[in-house]
C-alpha cells in the first residue's frame, strides 16, 4: 500500500494533472466568498466539463474544488457577517466581531491556517482509514453493500433538520426518478413518456444544476441584496497574529480536525451540523470561553474552521469505501465516479487503489494551495463578494445553462434543468430538503443494481446474512426512534397530553406539496403494478415508502396537537411553525406579491432563453439575456449591460467553442436556412 500510496503522489504531481487542481482550487475559492453559492453549485457546474478528461484528472479537479470552499466562505463571514456557505455560519460569532474591532487580519490568519491543519488532518483520516477498512469492504457482497445504501439513506433523511419525515419523502423521491428510463434486465420503459432523450434515464448535471444552482440564483435575484462594502482590509502583520494563535491553540486545532473527519464520514450530517459542534466542544472545553466567545474570541474562529476543512476528508471515507455519500457535494462527486467508470466499494480498495490515494494527495495539496492563496489575496478574494447581484447573477446563470447542456447534450437538459429549478425552488420555499432527494437520485442506481443481483443470486436467502439484518435493524431503529421519543415524551409528561384534532390554519402550501408528494408515489405504484417483477420491484417498494412517510407528515402536520393540563393549545414539538413564503429572512422586506413577481420574473427569463436558443441558438440566446437581464432586473446601464453581455459572451465563445469544442444544439435557424451554418461560427446554430 505503501508502494501505491508513492505511485500516486507521483501521479498528482504530474503538471497537467497538478494545473487542473490548481484551476479545481482557483474556482473553489472563488465560489466560496460568494454567499448562496458553494461547493454543490460548483460540482454541478463544472461536472459536465470532465466528461473527456481521464478519471485521475477529472477526480482530482472536482475534489480539489470542494476542498476549499470552506476556506474561502470564511472571508465574507468574517468580513461581513454573512456565511459564504453554511460550513462557515459558527464562525461568524467570533470572526465578524473581531473584525468590527480591526482584528480582522488576526482573523483570517487563524481561520487559514487552523483550515490548512484541518484539510491535512482529515487527508491523514482517510489514508489511515484505508488499511483498516479494506480487509472489511472487500468481504462484502452484493446484499451488505445494498444494506449500507439503505441504511445511508435513512441517514440523510433522518438528520435533515426538524424535517425528518419531509427528508426521508424526499430520499424516495430521489430514489424513484433515479428509476426512468429503460430497465436494463427487462428493457421495460419506465416514465420515459414516449420520449427517446428518457430511455436512458434522467442526466445527473442539470438535475443537480436545477435543484441547487437554480435556486440559489433565483434567491439572489429576488432578494436583490448585495453585501455592502467594507473598509476592513487583512495585514500580513495582522495574518501572522493569527498564525500564532493557532499554533499556540494546537491541542484544539486537533480535537477540532477529529470532530469534523469523524463526522464528516457519518452521512447526513454535513458541513451545517459539524462547525456548531466543533464550536459547542470548544465552548464547553477551553478556560473563559463562557464568557469570551461570541465577543471576538479568536478560538471560537479556530474551532469551526479547523472541523469543517477535517469533514472533507471523512466524508470521502464512507464515499469510498462503502458508496454512501455523506454529504450532497459526495453525492456529485460519486455521481463522476460513476460516470467515469469508476465504483466505490470493494474495487477503491483493491484493483483502484491509485484513484484513492491519488484523492488522499489531492486534499492535500487543495488545502495547502488554497490556504496560502488567501493568505496572499484575502483581499481580492473578498471583493468578490461585493460584485453586484444584477451582474453576478446573469453570468452565473448563462454558465448554467450551458453546464446543463453537458448532462447528454440533447434539448431536454435544459427543458430538465428548468423543471427541477422550479422543484428545487419550491421545495426550499416549504423547507423541503433538496440533498436528500439529490443523494436518493444517486444512490437510486446503485440500490436496484444490487437488489437485483442479490435477488438474481441469492433469492431470498440474502435477508438472512448478519451483516444485511444488522444494517436493516439499524435503518429502522434510526428512522422510528424519533417518532416513539416523541410519543413517549408526550405520554410521560403529566401537564401533556396528546388529541387528534384538525389545524385548519396548517393546511397551507406545506400541505399542499406533501399531498403531491403522495399522489406521485400512488401514481407510480399504480403504474408499475402492470410491470414484469425486475421492473416494479424497486419503483413499489420505494413508492410504499414514500407513501408511508408522506402520510405521516399530512397527520403530522394537520392532526396531532399537544394540549397542556388546563386545556390550552401548546402547539407540537416538530419545530417550525407554517411556511410562510414572505417571512423568510431572506425575503424579510418583500410583501408575497413582491415576492411571486419577481419570481415569475427571473423563471420568465429562464424560459426566455430556453425559447429563444431554440430559435437562434443557445450561445446567442445567453447573450440576449445578458443584455435584457442586467439591463431590466440588474437596473444597469445601456452602456454597461452591452460591455457586460459582449465580454461575456466573447468569453463563452473562446471558453466553450474554441477550447472546450461543445457541439451546440441545432436551433431553427440553423435547420431552417443551413447555408448559415457553413459561415464563420455557423456551428453555433
Amino acid at each position: 500500500m505503501l508502494d501505491m500510496a508513492l505511485s500516486a503522489a507521483m501521479v498528482i504531481l504530474d503538471p497537467e494533472r497538478l494545473s487542473f487542481v490548481a484551476l479545481g482550487v482557483l474556482i473553489g475559492l472563488a465560489l466560496g466568498v460568494i454567499p448562496g453559492l458553494g461547493g454543490v453549485v460548483g460540482l454541478s457546474l463544472l461536472l459536465p466539463f470532465t466528461f473527456d478528461m481521464d478519471p485521475l484528472t477529472a477526480l482530482a479537479f472536482l475534489v480539489g474544488l470542494q476542498a476549499v470552499v470552506v476556506t474561502s466562505d470564511t472571508i465574507p463571514a468574517i468580513l461581513f457577517g454573512v456565511p459564504g456557505t453554511v460550513g462557515s455560519a459558527a464562525t461568524i460569532l467570533d470572526g465578524h466581531p473581531m473584525a468590527k474591532k480591526g482584528l480582522a487580519a488576526r482573523a483570517f490568519g487563524a481561520s487559514f491556517s487552523a483550515s490548512v491543519l484541518g484539510g491535512l488532518f482529515g487527508a491523514l483520516f482517510l489514508a489511515l482509514s484505508i488499511p483498516l477498512l479494506r480487509p472489511v469492504i472487500l468481504s462484502f457482497g452484493s446484499p451488505e453493500l445494498l444494506a449500507f445504501c439503505v441504511f445511508g439513506l435513512s441517514l440523510v433523511g433522518v438528520l435533515s433538520g426538524k424535517a425528518r419525515l419531509k427528508g426521508l419523502a424526499a430520499a424516495a423521491i430521489g430514489v424513484m426518478i433515479a428509476t426512468t428510463g429503460e430497465e436494463p434486465n427487462t428493457a421495460i420503459e419506465r416514465w420515459t413518456f414516449g420520449t427517446l432523450y428518457l430511455l436512458d434515464g434522467i442526466p445527473l448535471v442539470p438535475l443537480a444544476l436545477g435543484l441547487f444552482a437554480l435556486p440559489e440564483l433565483a434567491d439572489m435575484a429576488i432578494a436583490r441584496r448585495s453585501i455592502p462594502t467594507d473598509s476592513m482590509r487583512a495585514t500580513r502583520h495582522g495574518q501572522m497574529a493569527g498564525i500564532r494563535d493557532t499554533l499556540r491553540n494546537f491541542p484544539l486545532v486537533l480535537r477540532g480536525s477529529a470532530i469534523g473527519s469523524v463526522l464528516g464520514a457519518v452521512p447526513g450530517i454535513g458541513a451545517s451540523v459539524i462547525d456548531w459542534i466543533a464550536y459547542g466542544h470548544a465552548l464547553r472545553s477551553c478556560k473563559g470561553a463562557a464568557e469570551t466567545f461570541g465577543k471576538g474570541d479568536v478560538r471560537g474562529v479556530i474551532a469551526s474552521e479547523s472541523s469543517n476543512n477535517a469533514k472533507e476528508g471523512g466524508a470521502l471515507v464512507s464515499t469510498i469505501a462503502f458508496g454512501v455519500p455523506a454529504t450532497a457535494a459526495m453525492a456529485l462527486l460519486l455521481g463522476a465516479f460513476l460516470i467515469h467508470g469508476l465504483t466505490p466499494g470493494p474495487d477503491m480498495l483493491s484493483t483502484r487503489l491509485d484513484v484513492t490515494y491519488t484523492l488522499v494527495w489531492t486534499i492535500a495539496l487543495a488545502n495547502i494551495l488554497g490556504s496560502g492563496l488567501c493568505f496572499l489575496f484575502a483581499n481580492q478574494l473578498a471583493g468578490i463578494a461585493r460584485i453586484r447581484v444584477g451582474v453576478l447573477v446573469p453570468i452565473v446563470l448563462s454558465v448554467t445553462f450551458i453546464g446543463a447542456f453537458q448532462g447528454s447534450r440533447q434539448w431536454g437538459d435544459i427543458v430538465v434543468l428548468l423543471l427541477f429549478g422550479l422543484l428545487g425552488w419550491g421545495m426550499k420555499r416549504v423547507r423541503w430538503p433538496r440533498p436528500p432527494l439529490l443523494l436518493g437520485f444517486v444512490l437510486g442506481g446503485l440500490i436496484e443494481r444490487y437488489m437485483f443481483i442479490s435477488f438474481q443470486r441469492y433469492d431470498a436467502e440474502w435477508l438472512t446474512r448478519p451483516i444485511v439484518i444488522g444494517m436493516f435493524a439499524l435503518t429502522l431503529f434510526g428512522i422510528a426512534r424519533p417518532l416513539f421519543a416523541r410519543l413517549r415524551k408526550g405520554v410521560s409528561r403529566a401537564t401533556k397530553s396528546y388529541e387528534f384534532a384538525l389545524q385548519r390554519e396548517r393546511i397551507d402550501a406545506d400541505f399542499a406539496f406533501t399531498s403531491l408528494a403522495l399522489v406521485f408515489f400512488v401514481t407510480c405504484i399504480v403504474v408499475a403494478s402492470s410491470w414484469e417483477f425486475g421492473a416494479r420491484l424497486v419503483p413499489e417498494i420505494v413508492g410504499i415508502t414514500g407513501c408511508f412517510f408522506a402520510v405521516l407528515q399530512l397527520v403530522n402536520r394537520t392532526i396531532v396537537r399537544s394540549t397542556a393540563a388546563n386545556g390550552e393549545s401548546s402547539g407540537t414539538a416538530r419545530g417550525p411553525g407554517p411556511e410562510s413564503m414572505d417571512l423568510e429572512e431572506t425575503f424579510a422586506d418583500l410583501t408575497s406579491q413582491q415576492l411571486r413577481h419577481r419570481a415569475l420574473r427571473f423563471f420568465g427569463w429562464c424560459l426566455f432563453v430556453v425559447v429563444a436558443a431554440t430559435v437562434i441558438g443557445l450561445l446567442p440566446a445567453l447573450a440576449l439575456f445578458l443584455l435584457g437581464f442586467t439591463i431590466s432586473e440588474g437596473r444597469e446601464r445601456w452602456p454597461a449591460a452591452v460591455t457586460l453581455a459582449v465580454i461575456t459572451s466573447a468569453a463563452w465563445y473562446v471558453i466553450f467553442h474554441m477550447i472546450l469544442r461543445v457541439p451546440w444544439p441545432a436551433a431553427w435557424l440553423g435547420d431552417t436556412f443551413p447555408i448559415l451554418r457553413s459561415l464563420p461560427s455557423g456551428s453555433l446554430l
